[in-house]
């Protein structure tokens, strides 16, 4: 009985520990030690001073602090294009449009025999391009009095007597200065001042910025004056290029005095010595006598700071004739100082810049042959003819 006793006691000691061992083991196991983790590719290690080091991005590769950049706007433009690339980019335009008057004048001077009936469609060809009446019998009694010299002609010597005789009809002579640069001499110095004028949809909101555009590719500082106070539309517009082109828009309460607003623009490109203050105005229909006053009052409150240096009337050129009433009303009121031509591709024809020039003894300026942001240039009476013979 005493060894049942014995043996009893030492199987229950025997279970006991082997219980411990089990849950000893299931303890090891529900608490391993953390392994060391594998360095992750391209993650931080720790600096050489010991410090630890910060912690991995969950992306592989270093964390990069990204720099604090502008306040976010309208998309930049690309790079602007100086002068000198846009107009030989605007030269092969031109030429490739549908402008024919330069190709039709030389088809018809290459004839064989160039009788009475030949020249008169010689002067249909330039009375339809626009280049009017008077230029037009101009233009004629030249080339017959050239022709009837030369007797033989050559299709070199044709193409050389045409653009010698076009070039006179557009008149290189004509002073195209762009006067933009800022008034060193002048204490405190003063911004060149240009308002840009026109009648309504002709696109001088457009104009405008393409203006200021070109005269930053040329290394000019703009200051815009939306003085179009009658539409809240156009003063967006022009705000919106100037930040493209990074030049400030000053701009008033939609309704509010539009020589008031070129007034502040002006005094603001004086304190910020800017170089051109380019302000747009409000288009206008010619014929309203109340609209075309205040416009004058307009030109009158800037020049209180200094006179107006450009004075630049945008027409459309495929209004043809038409642009020339417009002209004449605008120039007696302000004092037009050049014309700025659109549209020149397409339907539009090239004897508009003679005829604007005669009418109103006032320079092209600056062409436009599309609506690209680079699609505005100083005009050049040589690449302008060559590009119209082809």
């Amino acid at each position: 009985m005493e060894y049942i006793i014995i043996a009893v006691v030492i199987a229950v000691a025997l279970i006991g520990a082997a219980a411990g061992l089990v849950v000893t083991g299931r303890r090891r196991k529900e608490l391993p030690p953390p392994p060391a983790a594998p360095p992750q590719v391209g993650a931080p290690t720790a600096e050489p001073s010991g410090q630890p080091s910060a912690e991995p991005s969950a992306e592989p590769g270093p964390v990069v602090q990204a720099e604090p950049g502008p306040v976010a706007g309208p998309p930049p433009l690309d790079v602007p294009e100086p002068t000198a690339g846009r107009l030989v980019r605007l030269r092969s335009r031109l030429s490739r449009s549908q402008n024919s008057m330069g190709k039709g004048l030389l088809a018809l001077l290459s004839r064989d025999h160039l009788d009475e009936d030949t020249w008169e469609e010689i002067e249909e060809v330039l009375l339809v391009a626009d280049v009017g009446v008077a230029p037009t019998q101009e233009l004629v009694e030249r080339l017959r009095a050239r022709v009837k010299v030369l007797g033989t002609r050559s299709p070199d010597e044709l193409r050389t007597l045409l653009r010698e005789e076009l070039t006179t009809l557009v008149d290189p002579t004509m002073d195209r200065t762009l006067h933009t640069a800022r008034h060193e001499d002048e204490q405190p110095p003063r911004p060149a001042v240009v308002l840009v004028v026109g009648v309504n949809g002709v696109g001088k909101t457009t104009t405008s910025g393409k203006l200021a555009r070109v005269l930053v590719a040329d290394g000019r500082t703009v200051l815009l004056g939306a003085a179009d106070t009658f539409r809240a539309a156009a003063a967006d517009q022009l705000q919106t290029w100037g930040e493209r082109v990074g030049a400030r828009t000053v701009r008033g309460p939609e309704g509010g005095d539009p020589a008031s607003v070129a007034f502040d623009a002006v005094k603001q490109g004086i304190a910020e010595g800017a170089d051109t203050v380019l302000v747009d105005t409000a288009g206008r229909l010619h014929t309203k006598t109340g609209l075309m006053d205040e416009l004058g009052k307009v030109k009158r409150v800037v020049e209180k700071h200094g006179p107006v240096d450009e004075v630049l009337l945008v027409l459309d050129a495929t209004t043809g004739q038409n642009g020339l009433v417009q002209a004449k009303v605008f120039a007696e009121v302000v004092d037009i100082t050049g014309i700025v031509l659109t549209k020149l591709d397409g339907t539009a024809k090239g004897g508009i810049v003679v005829a604007v020039q005669r009418q109103l003894g006032v320079p092209v300026k600056l062409i436009g042959l599309g609506e690209g942001a680079d699609d505005l240039a100083p005009f050049d009476p040589a690449a302008f003819v060559d590009a119209l013979i082809g």
